[in-house]
């Protein structure tokens, strides 16, 4: 068995130029194909209904006041949020951040923010079009 520095292989297979079958070669006889989307990706991917109205409903989201394991601070947190991605939930968090004039994380697919906020909390996430409710008493 003879070994060959990687060069010369590539020097070798050059040459050689192996001819595989064109895999969209049967693709060329349909004439019909369409082109593609014809409405930009950004605007298909909006949250607005069929109708051309901003989606008022996308569910019920739930907002907790919590102490524990906090050292006494308090957090509100909301969560419960269904069909929504990570990069949402954290411009989310940054717009109720800002307006609030408060710190806050998303952790485990919630949104915590620092204090008590559960108000300035429901108006935003309504503004979004969520339908959000104080949970835990």
């Amino acid at each position: 068995m003879t070994f060959m520095s990687r060069k010369k292989k590539n020097a070798q297979g050059s040459e050689e130029e192996l001819q595989l079958p064109n895999a969209f070669g049967a693709l060329d006889a349909l004439a019909n194909l369409p082109t593609g989307l014809e409405v930009p990706l950004t605007e298909i991917m909006t949250t607005t209904s069929k109708r051309g109205q901003k989606n008022t409903n996308r569910g019920r989201v739930d907002i907790v006041r919590q102490t524990a394991k906090r050292g006494g601070k308090g957090v509100t947190v909301a969560k419960n949020f269904i069909g929504i991605g990570l990069a949402e939930k954290q411009e989310l968090a940054k717009k109720i951040q800002k307006s609030c004039g408060v710190g806050g994380t998303v952790k485990d697919g919630c949104i915590e923010i620092q204090g008590d906020k559960r108000d300035e909390v429901k108006r935003i996430l309504t503004e979004a079009g969520f339908k959000p409710v104080f949970a835990g008493g």
